[in-house]
């Protein structure tokens, strides 16, 4: 798969993740906290499939220098 998030998208992301997990999982003690483990994964993989489909990518691609 194509990375297609950048370092900042991935900060953002852990960030909200852990914050969904913990907050809402854990003191809320709520079973909706798993989903802060999609923002996770998606900063595992470096890859989100919502932007894959509108063909978005945060992750800056060094071009090669061609001649």
């Amino acid at each position: 798969m194509k990375k297609n998030i950048g370092i900042i998208d991935k900060v953002i992301r852990l960030f909200v993740g852990l914050f969904i997990v913990i907050y809402i999982g854990f003191f809320q003690g709520s079973w909706w906290g798993l989903i802060g483990a999609i923002p996770l994964f998606t900063v595992l993989s470096s890859n989100c499939m919502l932007y894959q489909i509108f063909g978005i990518s945060t992750c800056k691609i060094k071009e090669e220098k061609q001649g």
